[in-house]
């Protein structure tokens, strides 16, 4: 007959045995469960600040689960239309083969003080020449301006440099280098330096033809007289005119920051280019706002062979009164769409007139290339070299009309 558990000696001793050996051992698992959480919590914790700092010492993971180790390329990346490496975060090198040419202008020029009693009625009666007597003070201003020849030819603006006695470049090396004007010319507000030294670290230019909007550029210049500083920006629009800020306007627009004592200075590309001249800002207060202006380098680059060529710029010129054409214009003309630029003066004896050229009549073209508005117009009668003949389409009772006229040299801006 077959023994019951229950009923075999020291089963119930057996019981408590176990029972006993159980409850000591609760106590070293609860210490081992709560060292385990701890390094978890530490693990999650280092993890996390690893993260948050150093992303980029993580492996990344794809869709499928794949582990995919991002690392540096060392061969550069395709470039852009301006040399831009796709996805750069450093324009490092643009700016290293830039900077040594941009220099920090520093000019002076004589000026009588001013004095209140100059305002004194009593003393003006008896002093008259009160304003001579007064001894005279130097105005001093700062801008910046670009190498452009090692032979030490320096590109700026006009409004830098106007009025100046005494011109001082201070290079990005820390050379100071006396410098006398070339010339300038107040009409795209451009001048040349000539530095009374040579073997000058000198810029490349570049090719407006290939920057768009949307390019990334560098601004170079000397802003509030702090030296060298470069700033990012964008090519936000091209071809702006019609600013009131120049004779000739064809403005790369820039939201690279650019402040007083920028004037001058080199807008570039990601390659180290020059590709612009900053030339003024739009601004409430006195500071950059995010719209800049600089003066492209195709124009720049014909002053410049003007200036060191013959020391001055010659145009082009019509002696003519331009208006563009609006709807209102094109009804009275009977034109079918407002297009080209109405003529409402000749100059007698000029050489539009001489031409055979009327009050009324609309320019379509000069020279085979259209010209859609006043500053069109302009710019192209300019870059025809004045004693040059030039074929112009007018507009005359609504039918066309070829006139040849010969081209005249553009009075001096004064």
């Amino acid at each position: 007959m077959p023994a019951r558990s229950a009923g075999i000696p020291g089963g119930r001793t057996l019981r408590r045995a176990y029972n006993r050996r159980s409850t000591g051992m609760l106590p070293v698992l609860r210490k081992f469960w709560l060292l385990f959480a701890q390094a978890c919590t530490l693990l999650l914790a280092a993890l996390f600040v690893v993260a948050t700092l150093r992303p980029d010492l993580l492996p990344r993971f794809s869709g499928t689960g794949t582990v995919v180790t991002v690392q540096q390329s060392a061969a550069p990346a395709p470039a852009t239309p301006t040399g831009a490496p796709a996805g750069a975060t450093s324009y490092a090198e643009a700016a290293k083969l830039a900077m040594p040419a941009v220099v920090n202008i520093y000019t002076s020029k004589e000026m009588r003080g001013r004095s209140s009693m100059l305002d004194d009625n009593l003393l003006r009666r008896y002093f008259p020449d009160l304003a001579e007597r007064m001894p005279p003070q130097r105005a001093t201003s700062l801008g910046s301006g670009v190498i452009v020849a090692r032979e030490g030819y320096v590109l700026t603006n006009h409004h830098v440099i106007d009025g100046a006695d005494e011109i001082q470049l201070v290079l990005a090396d820390g050379r100071r280098i006396a410098a006398k004007v070339r010339g300038s010319d107040p009409e795209t507000d451009l001048a040349v330096l000539k530095a009374e030294a040579a073997d000058l670290p000198a810029i490349t230019l570049g090719d407006l033809a290939g920057v768009q909007v949307g390019d990334v550029v560098l601004a170079i210049g000397n802003p509030f007289g702090f030296g060298n500083t470069v700033t990012l920006g964008i090519v936000s629009a091209l071809g702006r005119s019609r600013l009131g800020i120049n004779r000739y306007e064809d403005f790369i627009q820039t939201d690279a920051a650019v402040n007083p004592g920028n004037s001058g200075g080199a807008l570039i590309d990601t390659s180290g280019r020059l590709i612009g001249i900053n030339s003024t800002i739009y601004s409430r207060s006195g500071g950059s706002l995010g719209i800049g202006f600089a003066i492209p380098v195709s124009l720049a680059r014909d002053v410049l062979a003007q200036i060191i060529e013959k020391g001055e710029v010659t145009r082009g010129w019509f002696g003519i009164e331009p208006q563009d054409v609006d709807d209102e214009i094109a009804r009275v003309l009977s034109l079918p769409r407002p297009e080209g630029v109405l003529i409402r003066g000749v100059q007698r004896g000029g050489p539009a007139e001489r031409a055979g050229m009327q009050v009324g009549d609309v320019v379509l073209d000069v020279a085979g290339r259209a010209t859609r508005d006043t500053p069109a117009l302009l710019t192209r009668i300019a870059e025809l070299p004045p004693g040059s003949s030039a074929k112009v389409t007018v507009l005359r009772d609504a039918k066309p009309l070829l006139l040849d006229v010969a081209v005249g040299k553009r009075p001096r801006a004064t």
